[in-house]
């Protein structure tokens, strides 16, 4: 168990210092900036590279909403739920602490928003709390169906990292106008901390609507996709 909880751990650290961290140092320069496509892509390779690294171990969850979904779907045991997400906070927050040492070191560094989530003043495009909610449901509960479907014992066998960080860049290009993109709340919860922006004040959001998406995924899998299939665990090393 330590091994599964030490691999969630790094790999959400590297989601968030490699997702956020896109969007904090290499987002915003005129001339080398990468933008919103850049960062999407980012985010993806993140979780493709860790899946890859150490999915084997643990399953390459590195999201709650995930690990949530997972059990949901009866491919994930429900009591490493609770000790999944304490690691996968953990390694977010310490991804973070890193990204923010780093880009303090710049002359003329403001956090602001911190590469957070919000709506309202918060929403990169202005969108409402009730676009933000759809938009995390709806995302997180179809990225829930990409993970399932492509750890699935009829999926072909070592492309599920593939399908799923090409599955969540694509989830960011869609929403990071509406959010900045969340389904997540490991990743949200870790720079909201050091966000200037109120950020904080809007992160129950951001482990609702996710918790709630991972649930309708997870339910969709096992009732409508499906039905009666005989799953293996996604903690197994045979999971990706």
């Amino acid at each position: 168990m330590i091994r599964k909880l030490c691999a969630e751990t790094f790999g959400t650290f590297w989601l968030v210092l490699g997702g956020c961290g896109s969007a904090v140092l290499a987002a915003g320069y005129p001339e080398l900036g990468i933008g919103f496509v850049g960062v999407s892509l980012a985010f993806g390779l993140t979780v493709l590279t860790m899946a890859y690294a150490v999915g084997s171990i643990s399953g390459g969850h590195f999201n709650p909403a995930v690990s949530l979904g997972l059990a949901v779907a009866n491919r994930f045991d429900w009591k490493e739920v609770g000790p999944y997400w304490v690691a996968q906070v953990v390694g977010g927050g310490m991804g973070a602490v890193v990204l923010y040492a780093v880009a303090s070191g710049a002359a003329d560094f403001t956090a602001d928003g911190f590469a957070s989530n919000g709506y309202g003043v918060n929403s990169p495009g202005g969108y409402d709390l009730i676009s933000a909610f759809i938009a995390e449901v709806v995302l997180t509960a179809a990225f829930l169906v990409i993970i399932i479907g492509a750890t699935s014992k009829a999926a072909p066998a070592g492309f599920a990292p593939l399908s799923i960080g090409m599955g969540l860049t694509l989830i960011h290009l869609i929403s990071i106008p509406v959010t900045n993109t969340s389904v997540n709340p490991a990743r949200s919860t870790a720079v909201a901390f050091f966000a200037e922006n109120g950020a904080f004040g809007q992160l129950w959001l951001f482990w609702v609507a996710p918790l709630i998406g991972a649930t309708i995924g997870g339910l969709i899998w096992t009732l409508l996709l499906s039905p009666g299939e005989a799953l293996r665990g996604v903690g197994e090393p045979d999971a990706i």
